[in-house]
Parts: structure tokens; C-alpha cells; sequence
């Protein structure tokens, strides 16, 4: 078993399992509204807001947590850094689901940073759903128990903060490890380094959020407005 201070950014895993073209540029994101945005962990240590402010980035999420045992040092640089310059911002919690439950990840999530105000400039958490960084991809666990484990974090997070935390990961990842139906609750936030968004995880009609490339940083397309980002943020 990996020290639980090891710290996996969000999607490091599923470029690792499914490749793909980091320097993909969407093709379809010009079409309609959209939203751009990057995401951010320990490894960019002190960011410079505003470079990615004058690149037109106007949303960005935060790793705050992993597991029950990390936190990321720069988080705070990094969440209030990202809130200063003028940007919607919100936190992520890298889910490690062998080495506690569910309830615990949110509670230490909700405790190190990944709460939720009705400010208008915070998004509700997310939650990265990914290939396990330490172990066997779906952390040993079947797909009912892996359903078990988010809805636990997803329900605990619910009463935390009157949010349900949007759920980042791939398509190929969660068609593995999980066989639950969360999209009438949870906002997707899914991952593919290609020029389209693709085939979407089960039963989800339409993302919110699409990571699409992970050069020079992680870049995110929110689908929809500005206006339609704040409604995001203020529930």
C-alpha cells in the first residue's frame, strides 16, 4: 500500500491508461457557449493567476485533498489566488476508495477546503473518479461496491454543504469500475484528450465540464455560458 501523502493530479491516471493527444485543441467547443478554465494541484505549486486570467481562463478548480492523509500545501495560494483575480473557483478531492469510506473522504474533503458558499464565485467539489495511481484500476473493488462508495461520499457531501459534488472521470474508467446511475444528482465533469467529447459515461446526456488537454496545464471547457457558470456556483 502507497504512503497516503502521495499526490496524484486529477487525470495524471487516465492519460497514463488511455493516452490520447495532449496538445488536442477541441474542435467543437467554438460551436456554442463555453467556458474556459484549467484545473490546478500541488504539482504547480504557486500559480500565476494572472497569466491564465489574461488567457481567458474565467473558472478553475483546486485539488485540496487525496485520500485521508493529503493536503495539498499550495492550496491555499492557489483557491484564494484563483478567487482574487476574478475567477469562479472550486475544489477537488482525489478519491482513494481502498483506503477509507466514502463519508470519510467528504468529511476530510469538506474540512480541508472543499466546502461550499453561496457567493458566486465557488463551484460546488468535485469528486476525481480515476484509475487507482497505487494499485489494482478499480482499487479492488466490483462495480456495486464502487457505486456503494460514491454515493456514500456524494450523500455525505449533500448534507456537508447542500450540494452534490460534481463527478470528475473518464468514460472507459467509470464503464470498469462502477455501474451506478448518478446522473439525475451529480454535475459530469469528464475527461478526453481528443478534438470531441465522445461517448459519455452511463446515462449522463450532456457534461458540464470537459477536460480536454493537459498541455500547458490542464484545460477545461465548461458547456454553456457565463451566466449558466454562475448558476453552477450559486446552486
Amino acid at each position: 500500500m502507497s504512503n497516503q501523502a502521495d499526490d496524484a493530479d486529477m487525470g495524471s491516471q487516465i492519460r497514463k491508461h488511455e493516452g490520447g493527444d495532449p496538445e488536442a485543441a477541441p474542435q467543437d467547443v467554438d460551436a456554442q457557449a463555453t467556458v474556459a478554465g484549467i484545473d490546478v494541484s500541488g504539482h504547480q505549486k504557486n500559480v500565476d493567476w494572472q497569466y491564465w486570467w489574461n488567457q481567458g481562463k474565467r473558472f478553475a478548480y483546486v485539488k485540496a485533498t487525496e485520500g485521508t492523509g493529503y493536503k495539498n500545501p499550495y492550496f491555499a495560494q492557489q483557491y484564494n489566488g484563483s478567487y482574487n483575480i476574478g475567477m469562479i473557483r472550486g475544489a477537488y478531492h482525489f478519491a482513494l476508495p481502498d483506503r477509507s469510506s466514502g463519508a470519510a473522504q467528504a468529511n476530510y474533503f469538506v474540512d480541508n477546503g472543499g466546502g461550499w458558499s453561496k457567493d458566486g464565485k465557488t463551484l460546488p467539489g468535485a469528486l476525481d473518479m480515476e484509475y487507482n495511481p497505487y494499485g489494482g484500476t478499480c482499487y479492488g473493488k466490483t462495480p456495486a461496491q464502487m457505486t456503494a462508495w460514491i454515493k456514500d461520499f456524494s450523500d455525505t457531501y449533500h448534507a456537508r454543504t447542500g450540494r452534490w459534488p460534481v463527478i470528475y472521470t473518464s468514460t472507459s474508467w467509470w464503464s470498469s469500475c462502477v455501474n451506478g446511475d448518478f446522473s439525475s444528482t451529480n454535475p459530469l465533469w469528464v475527461a478526453r484528450y481528443a478534438s470531441s467529447v465522445g461517448k459519455l459515461p452511463y446515462n449522463w446526456g450532456f457534461h458540464t465540464i470537459w477536460q480536454y488537454s493537459s498541455s500547458p496545464i490542464d484545460q477545461n471547457s465548461f458547456n454553456g455560458g457565463y451566466d449558466r457558470l454562475q448558476a453552477l456556483a450559486n446552486g
